[in-house]
């Protein structure tokens, strides 16, 4: 399967061009319904080319990054988790399953995080920019771990685990096996932190039957992503972490923030009041 995915010079240039775009237009007010989108635009591709530049930075150091994988494999064993054996196990005798998950890891990982965008950005614009945010936060803690070169489960020599996509001729990595830059990237798996992102966001914001397709996509993306051996458990177990701290940190944030405007409040409130009393008497 060819690699349909920008390079990091790619989408940074795309991005540059569509913040050129929205600065010229942005004064323009033929133009104003557009420039929120190109806005938007330039920022989500910019953090996609955010993330491609740290896969290839990750590519250094594959002796290091089969041990860290290694290491990851031996300490789920100690917590006696399920083994991402097991679980490829249950697809591997069916050709059809497992062809659909190269597919579903191959493709809707941006598909339904654009469409998710799109959908908040239209549908409920007040909610967007929190979002927004937490994609932003969670994306970047990610990038600094993913820093740190890890080999997925697939590359580990004595797991056991069957590279599905390379077998199928559907992997977006090469046709040979082999190890390349935006492979060493496993931990923590961005995969599935986008995909609970997505399940939180529509669940707590819509109020549709729909939502649920959110959580849905969330369960088959951490089901995907370990029985095709491109991620262990730990992986998605960090990224999920990551996410929740992006949250309680906009939490704080928010918290902070009222308490300050309490006190401006307060503060204009008190001075109001002695200024009262001057001019009464």
């Amino acid at each position: 399967m060819p690699n349909l995915m920008w390079t990091w010079q790619e989408a940074t240039v795309i991005a540059g061009a569509l913040a050129v775009g929205w600065g010229l237009l942005r004064w323009r007010q033929a133009f104003r319904r557009i420039q929120p989108f190109l806005r938007e635009a330039a920022l989500i591709i910019g953090l996609y080319a955010l993330w491609q530049f740290a896969g290839s930075l990750s590519g250094n150091g594959t002796y290091a990054a089969v041990g860290r994988g290694q290491w990851i494999w031996n300490t789920e064993r100690s917590a006696h988790l399920l083994s991402e054996r097991t679980v490829q196990g249950w697809i591997l005798p069916h050709p059809l399953i497992v062809q659909a998950a190269n597919l579903y890891y191959d493709t809707m990982h941006f598909t339904m995080m654009i469409v998710f965008l799109f959908w908040l950005f239209i549908r409920h614009r007040d909610a967007y920019p929190r979002w927004r945010t937490t994609l932003a936060l969670l994306t970047a803690s990610c990038l600094l771990i993913q820093l740190i070169p890890v080999a997925p489960p697939r590359m580990i020599p004595n797991l056991g685990l069957v590279d599905t996509a390379m077998k199928y001729g559907q992997s977006v990595y090469g046709t040979v096996a082999g190890f390349r830059a935006d492979q060493l990237s496993a931990m923590p798996s961005v995969h599935v932190g986008w995909a609970v992102l997505v399940a939180v966001c529509v669940y707590r914001v819509s109020t549709s039957r729909w939502r649920y397709i959110g959580i849905v996509h969330a369960v088959m993306t951490i089901l995907v992503v370990v029985a095709t051996g491109n991620h262990y458990w730990g992986d998605g177990i960090v990224a999920v972490a990551l996410l929740i701290a992006a949250l309680c940190a906009q939490w704080g944030g928010r918290k902070l923030r009222q308490k300050r405007v309490t006190a401006r409040k307060d503060l204009t409130k008190q001075d109001v009041g002695r200024g009262g009393l001057v001019d009464v008497r």
